[in-house]
């Protein structure tokens, strides 16, 4: 289902990551030498409104490039991500990172990774790509070691503090690095976390601005850490209305009041995101388990909702809406990748 898509979303890619204004920096200025052109901070990752979309946009093209050649210029793609994962710009990416521990954190830092082990795993990707990414995605490592120590309780909200999404993205990113160090810190702090949680409060979703689900996030790590057989007597406890089709404000699609506002348009994001998890979650449950056909059909109705605004004109829908389109196509075909229950 993402074939013909590709081309589009990769066009659009492409522009993006190249386009500098407008920018929203989310960085602390200490000084006015911190006054300095986004091109200039962000060498790698300035395009794309703000860091993190500029990212994960560069992850979307680098699995575009993968999955889907046939259907995207390769030669623009390629051109841009030469340009911009070199050594020289990703040095001051890390530098950035490391003077500025609480940059990004955990959404960016998961997306960093993410897209570094894109790189490591796919062996047409260029060399120097993943080269240049190692030190950020180590730093990135050396931070969140850091840092769940200290966190004390996740944060469950819809947004990109969310701790359980970018957790699911190291975990899934860490053993391709072979960082096995972090994806045990990400596992037992995952673990401490979130498998006493039952009778979730999945009714007061989503919050008006989300653009992801905490609940789902939360049942999608969960899945990536459980043994098979063991997984949905989990999510059993922890969302005892699923086989009766509840709630409904979870499983149906969320109508996005105006597209073209940068928040509420967060809902577009919402219906991609829940897509990829219903997805994810169904496919971890056994053919014969009622509960499997109810995720599926929701994930098949968020995405198509979520798809609709593929269409939809504004720089604040395109700047980042592309790369969850291809996650919840990819996860409804079952391409997504990362870890499944064992």
């Amino acid at each position: 289902m993402l074939a013909p898509l590709a081309g589009r979303l990769a066009r659009t890619a492409v522009a993006n990551v190249r386009r500098e204004f407008p920018h929203a920096p989310g960085t602390e200025l200490r000084g006015p030498g911190d006054l300095v052109r986004p091109r200039a901070a962000h060498p790698a990752f300035h395009g794309c409104y703000d860091w993190h979309s500029a990212v994960h946009t560069h992850w979307l093209l680098v699995f575009l490039l993968e999955h889907h050649p046939e259907e995207i210029d390769v030669e623009a793609v390629r051109a841009v991500l030469d340009d911009h994962l070199t050594a020289a710009d990703l040095e001051r990416e890390t530098l950035a990172l490391v003077t500025s521990p609480g940059f990004e954190r955990p959404y960016g830092w998961a997306w960093l990774v993410t897209l570094a082990a894109q790189c490591r795993a796919w062996t047409g990707a260029n060399p120097a790509w993943g080269s240049a990414l190692r030190p950020a995605a180590d730093a990135v490592a050396d931070l969140v070691l850091d840092w769940l120590p200290r966190a004390g309780r996740p944060v469950r909200a819809g947004t990109h503090a969310n701790s359980a999404f970018s957790l699911g993205l190291l975990l899934d990113a860490a053993p391709v690095l072979g960082r096995d160090d972090l994806a045990d810190a990400v596992r037992a702090t995952a673990t401490d976390w979130f498998l006493p949680d039952r009778d979730a409060p999945l009714t007061w979703e989503p919050s008006g601005e989300d653009f992801l689900s905490p609940g789902l996030a939360e049942a999608d790590l969960v899945r990536r850490l459980l043994p098979a057989e063991e997984f949905p007597p989990w999510l059993q406890g922890f969302w005892p209305g699923l086989a009766q089709g509840e709630p409904r404000t979870l499983l149906e699609p969320v109508a996005v009041p105006d597209r073209l506002d940068g928040r509420l348009g967060h809902l577009d994001g919402l219906n991609l995101s829940r897509a990829a998890a219903l997805a994810d979650l169904a496919a971890a449950l056994d053919p014969t388990d009622s509960r499997r056909g109810v995720l599926s059909g929701a994930a098949d109705v968020h995405l198509g909702r979520g798809l609709e605004a593929l269409s939809a004109d504004g720089y604040a829908s395109t700047h980042w809406l592309g790369t969850f389109a291809a996650r919840a196509l990819a996860a409804r075909a079952g391409d997504l990748g990362g870890p499944r229950p064992r």
